[in-house]
């Protein structure tokens, strides 16, 4: 890529960094998108020893570039966000895509298909460590920032993500668990 190229992308990611989330750090100040995306991919990182079969480096991509479309739109919770929400999303950042140079053009937009449809390993494990990711770092937050939905959606979000594995299967469950620690439910 030539330098010019590489710094304009770089300036993109860069507003994730400033792009904050509806999450907040166990310090008490908001998550960046860049937080989120980096703490992902390190989950798949770990995550090798338990899917030999997956191609972790694929699932390391696709957790760095998985939020990019939040430096054109800003984050929207999940819970709030609509399918206008995303298909806004969806077509800046598919734009952008398209602007980019051979083959990292091609590339980004294969795994952005590839994330979207769902069917491959990498695909799967992917969505499951975005969703987990998520409820750990709400478990690390302090419970005053909390919105009220939350005490219920935290107990359940991704669990459908994780079906596919018995590992975490067992992970979202000890999740769970951190959860009602923290929010003192009986289930």
């Amino acid at each position: 890529m030539n330098i010019t190229d590489l710094l304009n992308a770089l300036h993109v990611a860069e507003r994730l960094k400033n792009t904050t989330r509806h999450s907040y750090t166990s310090k008490g100040r908001h998550e960046s998108v860049a937080e989120h995306t980096f703490r992902t991919a390190l989950m798949a990182y770990f995550m090798n020893d338990e899917f030999p079969e997956a191609n972790i480096d694929k699932v390391i991509k696709m957790c760095l570039i998985h939020d990019i479309g939040e430096a054109f739109t800003g984050d929207i919770p999940a819970f709030d966000k609509t399918s206008a929400n995303e298909e806004t999303e969806r077509k800046l950042l598919f734009d952008w895509v398209d602007d980019l140079p051979a083959p990292y053009n091609t590339e980004m937009m294969a795994l952005y298909r590839e994330m979207e449809e769902q069917q491959t390993l990498e695909a799967k494990l992917f969505k499951a460590l975005d969703g987990l990711e998520a409820v750990i770092q709400h478990n690390e937050a302090d419970l005053s920032t909390w919105s009220d939905n939350e005490y219920e959606v935290n107990l359940t979000y991704a669990e459908d993500k994780c079906e596919f594995s018995s590992y975490l299967k067992n992970l979202r469950s000890v999740i769970k668990e951190e959860t009602i620690k923290k929010t003192k439910f009986e289930v």
